[in-house]
């Protein structure tokens, strides 16, 4: 639980509708900055820079907890965003230690990067993080029957991509407990085909340099066309202030899973955030989300 005076919270929420759903990552950090430097780290040990495979960005962190636990501990899984360009896991560790209080064996992989590695490198990254999550439940004190696979954004995006697209999913691993994904990108095809609405520039900065300039390969890059693997729980959320594609794509996400594929979706809108400050508020100024991520991973 963070507890923080209300006039910063209200100072905060003011700057956050004042903005608006944009995306602006030097300004939205710069407002939780002064407090990520104070944020809660006791009862938590951190193993930073694991390997798990060849590549430079092939590192996770592990946050642990280190208060005994007389059973196995659930696994979370969070993969950072970064709009498939950018991003690096210890831009992360606020949720890594948010976890770890709250009693999860929490891994934070990194993934390799567009435009040097395009699609599906990111989702084939965070399938081996998971893998590697698996193999090594039992010495992290963790229930590999009960691991969550989480991400934010693009991170979203490689997440769904690697728990609901079966020739990207880990080989011989079972389903995650719960897949949660946080204002992610679904759908590729629909992202070029609506610039306009959505106001992205063109050429895409993102996505072009991600899923390459060859369009006409967007269908079969994009996750909600690709979906094939049997139902398991799922949690699709988006910010109250997120930019219009993000909340179109979660619609369409839950609408394909639930009338095509036989899933059952929970959703939830995080109040009162942007793309970014419901990512900087967590173990710093408020709950709101991991809370809501919290109450479903207890529920499943």
């Amino acid at each position: 639980m963070i507890h923080t005076d209300p006039h910063t919270v209200a100072r905060l929420d003011a700057l956050i509708r004042a903005t608006g759903a944009v995306i602006d990552p030097p300004l939205i950090k710069s407002w939780y900055a002064p407090y990520r430097e104070n944020q809660p780290t006791a009862g938590v040990e951190v193993r930073r820079d694991v390997v798990y495979g060849d590549n430079e960005r092939h590192r996770l962190d592990v946050y642990l907890p280190t208060e005994a636990s007389a059973t196995p501990r659930p696994l979370l899984v969070f993969v950072h965003g970064g709009g498939f360009i950018r991003g690096d896991k210890r831009e992360r560790a606020n949720v890594g230690l948010r976890f770890a209080r709250a009693g999860f064996v929490t891994v934070v992989p990194g993934y390799r990067l567009g435009p040097a590695h395009q699609w599906p490198a990111g989702a084939q990254d965070v399938a081996s993080a998971w893998a590697w999550a698996f193999a090594n439940a039992h010495a992290l004190g963790a229930d590999p029957v009960r691991i969550y696979v989480a991400g934010e954004s693009a991170g979203a995006a490689h997440v769904a991509a690697a728990t609901l697209i079966g020739e990207l999913r880990p080989p011989r691993l079972p389903a995650p407990r719960a897949a949660l994904l946080i204002s992610g990108v679904y759908n590729v095809q629909l992202e070029k085909l609506a610039r306009r609405q959505f106001g992205t520039p063109s050429p895409d900065p993102r996505n072009d340099a991600y899923f390459g300039s060859n369009f006409a390969r967007y269908p079969a890059m994009s996750i909600v066309e690709r979906i094939d693997v049997a139902p398991f729980p799922l949690l699709i959320t988006w910010a109250e202030l997120d930019p219009p594609q993000m909340q179109v794509q979660a619609g369409e996400l839950f609408a394909r899973l639930t009338t095509r594929h036989g899933f059952d979706p929970d959703l939830a809108v995080i109040k009162g955030h942007n793309h970014l400050s419901q990512l900087e508020a967590i173990n710093t100024v408020d709950d709101v989300l991991p809370n809501a991520l919290l109450d479903y991973m207890k529920r499943t």
